[in-house]
């Protein structure tokens, strides 16, 4: 059987992970943008932290 190297998990700076990365800092600001108006303050107003 031939070696697969798709399935693997790779340390450090690699496409996979950049993609990733982006994916759920896409994901993080969208969120923070729609508690923002949904609930007319920020994020850290919002959690109570500030």
């Amino acid at each position: 059987m031939e070696n697969d190297n798709r399935n693997t998990w790779n340390w450090g700076f690699t496409s996979g992970a950049e993609n990733w990365n982006g994916r759920l800092a896409m994901i993080g600001f969208v969120a923070a943008l729609t508690i923002e108006l949904i609930s007319g303050q920020g994020v850290l107003h919002f959690w109570g932290l500030i």
